[in-house]
């Protein structure tokens, strides 16, 4: 029998909604550690991203914006609320989707048929871009050539520029891509892990490739992944409200049809081990993510740090800072059946680009496919 001083304190009730102070609490925000109901949610997701619209003037009237779309988490919450905010506040922009089939069996013909039935839902034409219409090669090809170890160099090399070329037949004046708050933040420490001056001085930018084909914005800059979408079924929860969390989050709420299968040739991909430390940090301060990007903002380089020249490719008139670019360094490796010629530094290979690429093993010339022009 317990006495009287024994007794156990009552556990809390839920807490109301510090927005509107009526409706109980649905999950606590990860940036302000704010309890907010699920309605409310919906309109402050939407209005931050609006104002991060407004006032870094990413769009005008009139524009044409391809998003780029793989079916995955945050290209199909930037679809839907593009798309609801272009309606409500009038931006007057036509959308489309743009997406890329790097030709992955068992993953990238599953997520494009998500990407199609957004099209349907979302109401916005689709236009999807090849790896083989393009290159002349599937990613499965080349990771059976060149195994899995290097393999994403070759697909994050490819997708850009076959964004870009997709980007162009559209005709559209820029590409919003869903890159999200701890995209970026990974992206910063990438960076510095790698010495990548250049790339670290405009990494955290919201516009990208003004002096390029096509600009391209990142509306999700300051949105955190854990409200874009639900966190992993294995991860674990130390109260009820975390709990909730890892239901109601803005794809769960508004029942988005998105493809959450991770690509079946990245698990050992050098971003995952960046993306786990972020993680870890996020976890001891919330605001970890935000602070990162703030730092990538506030990095200053030397005057005396010497920074490449942006010039364009002698072989495909794409931007590059060598004679050739790198899809087209990467696509003459494959071709000669020498893939590893385009991994790490292609210095060598762009100061002697004038040997006949035709003679040789009985591979494929890349004359055959190569990166083509932008001139659509």
């Amino acid at each position: 029998m317990e006495e009287e001083g024994d007794a156990k304190p009552k556990k809390a009730g839920p807490r109301q909604c510090c927005v509107c102070n009526q409706r109980r609490a649905a999950l606590k925000r990860p940036k302000t550690l704010d309890q907010i109901c699920r309605e409310c949610f919906y309109r402050v997701f939407e209005e931050e991203i609006h104002q991060v619209i407004v006032e870094n003037q990413l769009f005008k009237p009139g524009e044409r914006i391809a998003i780029g779309a793989s079916g995955g988490k945050d290209s199909t919450v930037l679809a839907y609320v593009l798309s609801e905010l272009n309606r409500r506040h009038n931006y007057g922009l036509d959308l489309f989707l743009l997406s890329v089939d790097e030709g992955i069996t068992g993953y990238r013909d599953d997520s494009l048929e998500t990407v199609k039935r957004n099209e349907i839902q979302y109401g916005l034409p689709l236009k999807v871009v090849s790896y083989k219409d393009l290159y002349g090669w599937t990613m499965d090809e080349i990771v059976k050539m060149i195994g899995l170890k290097n393999n994403c160099t070759f697909c994050g090399v490819f997708r850009r520029q076959a964004l870009d070329r997709g980007a162009a037949m559209l005709k559209v004046d820029k590409l919003a891509t869903g890159h999200n708050a701890d995209d970026i933040a990974e992206t910063v420490l990438l960076n510095i892990l790698r010495g990548d001056i250049a790339r670290l001085s405009r990494c955290t930018a919201i516009t990208t490739g003004e002096d390029g084909p096509i600009p391209r914005c990142k509306p999700f800059k300051y949105t955190y992944e854990k409200e874009i979408v639900i966190y992993p079924s294995n991860h674990t929860y130390s109260n009820s409200l975390q709990i909730l969390n890892q239901k109601f989050t803005y794809a769960y709420f508004k029942r988005l049809d998105y493809f959450s299968t991770e690509c079946i040739y990245s698990p050992n991909a050098y971003r995952g081990f960046a993306r786990e430390f972020i993680k870890d940090l996020e976890r001891l301060r919330p605001r970890a993510i935000l602070d990162i990007i703030k730092s990538g903002e506030d990095f200053r380089i030397s005057t005396s740090t010497k920074m490449p020249e942006q010039g364009t490719c002698e072989r495909c008139g794409y931007i590059s800072s060598q004679k050739w670019c790198k899809a087209c360094v990467l696509l003459e490796g494959l071709n000669r059946g020498l893939p590893k010629l385009g991994i790490g530094r292609s210095r060598g290979l762009n100061q002697d680009n004038s040997k006949d690429v035709k003679k040789g093993n009985g591979t494929r010339s890349i004359e055959s496919k190569q990166c083509g022009s932008l001139d659509f």
